[in-house]
């Protein structure tokens, strides 16, 4: 297989192009001759210009590539190693949402041939790609799983807005239904992964791997938010505990803070869908997600009665809130924690001005209802910085206190200024 795409004979395809399936996608054409789906034509066309609709790479990412975008399904008959990138969220209930995948195996298994591979690298419960992939790709192929084709695992590993930990520099996890392909597409991968490859045992190790990667940093960081809801009622800093036991070697320095975005306040819910399936109910992974989704209404709670005591009435009050993105430096709302925590002080009646460099106004209110502001105003009740984007670490004491009121609150949730202010007029909290 190698060595017929090395010398372009086959093609690779990589179905789902956002910000997992695009740079992986680019990465491969730099190298071999691919085929890039997705179903959202729009998208498509802006790719076809050298744009990247997730604002994560810049158009000298698709210099010097071999690569077809498409809508088409048909198109990926021309391919013999196909790579499904597409999303894996959650539904309202918190449950796995898997149309999106199901809906790329339908895609893939339609255009099926013998002698095919289809390596899936969306974020599963263990037994996902065999158990409810796998059938699909049979039934919609009349193909055998193992006699016909090849089915293989490797999760993803992108960093969105990260730029120095691209898809090549970040080790990649690959396991196949069995020796050969696990060979087979271990090759694949080492062809343009620089920093090397990993070979699971099997197709469910590799799957459990990466769900528990992400389902580990929420339990570390639920457990800093609970000590910064006990540290706040004893009137103790939280990032000045975290200092004073860092200087310990071998303490794992987690901070609090608001935990949003398509991994780390998802991935967990697709263990705990497939524990219970199997009649068990993991207890500390239940209590990590309830610990960090409610962090929203905690804020929002503490900031209201911050107010009231102010003599404020928060149906009077202005509060601006300044990133609304689930990290610094990205374009991506998904499952922002911050259009949570907006929700949150609106129940209150508070008038919320919400603000961000990075996030497409549109992109917000489609998904979460909520109004962006074109510009900061004046006189704000309070101020919480609730992303830190580059945009904003610039900012100090003397432009928070420029746009707000006489009785200034500032809450902090990403620790933006380094020094906690000691000034008697102005109300400072961080998490």
């Amino acid at each position: 297989m190698l060595k017929e795409l090395e010398q372009k004979q086959k093609k690779i395809s990589v179905i789902g192009l956002g910000y997992v399936g695009l740079p992986l996608a680019l990465a491969f054409a730099k190298k071999f001759s691919v085929i890039g789906f997705d179903i959202n034509e729009p998208r498509i066309e802006l790719m076809k210009k050298g744009i990247d609709p997730s604002k994560e790479l810049d158009a000298s990412a698709f210099e010097d590539t071999d690569i077809l975008f498409t809508a088409t399904p048909k198109d990926l008959q021309q391919a013999h190693f196909h790579i499904v990138a597409v999303p894996t969220p959650i539904d309202e209930h918190n449950n796995p949402n898997l149309r999106p995948l199901l809906g790329a195996s339908r895609s893939v298994g339609g255009q099926l041939k013998k002698g095919d591979y289809v390596i899936f690298e969306s974020t599963v419960y263990p037994g996902c790609t065999e158990e409810d992939c796998v059938p699909i790709l049979e039934e919609l192929s009349g193909l055998k799983m193992g006699q016909d084709f090849k089915v293989g695992y490797s999760p993803e590993r992108i960093n969105p807005g990260d730029k120095e930990h691209t898809v090549e520099k970040i080790l990649k996890v690959v396991a196949g239904c069995d020796e050969e392909s696990g060979n087979v597409i271990n090759d694949v991968y080492a062809a343009v992964i620089t920093a090397g490859t990993y070979k699971a045992a099997s197709i469910k190790v590799a799957e459990a791997a990466k769900v528990i990667e992400n389902t580990q940093r929420d339990l570390n960081i639920a457990f800093m938010n609970e000590l910064a809801v006990i540290f706040d009622q004893m009137g103790i800093d939280t990032q000045e505990v975290l200092e004073a036991a860092g200087t310990k070697w071998n303490f794992l320095k987690f901070y609090p803070g608001l935990v949003g975005g398509h991994c780390i306040g998802v991935d967990p819910y697709y263990l705990l869908h497939k524990s219970k399936k199997l009649g068990l109910n993991p207890q500390v992974i239940t209590s990590g997600r309830r610990i960090n989704d409610d962090m929203p209404g905690f804020i929002a709670k503490k900031l209201v009665q911050k107010l009231i005591k102010k003599g404020k009435n928060p149906s009077d009050s202005k509060v601006l809130v300044m990133g609304i993105t689930f990290k610094e430096d990205v374009a991506d709302i998904r499952n922002s924690k911050v259009a949570d925590l907006v929700k949150e002080l609106m129940q209150f009646s508070v008038n919320v001005h919400l603000t961000d460099p990075h996030a497409s106004p549109n992109e917000v209110a489609h998904e979460y209802g909520l109004s962006m502001v074109d510009q900061v105003s004046t006189n704000y009740d309070a101020v919480i910085v609730a992303v830190k984007h580059e945009e904003y670490k610039n900012l100090d004491l003397a432009y928070f206190k420029s746009v707000m009121n006489g009785a200034p609150i500032l809450y902090d949730l990403k620790g933006l200024l380094s020094e906690m202010p000691k000034e008697e007029n102005l109300d400072y909290w961080r998490l």
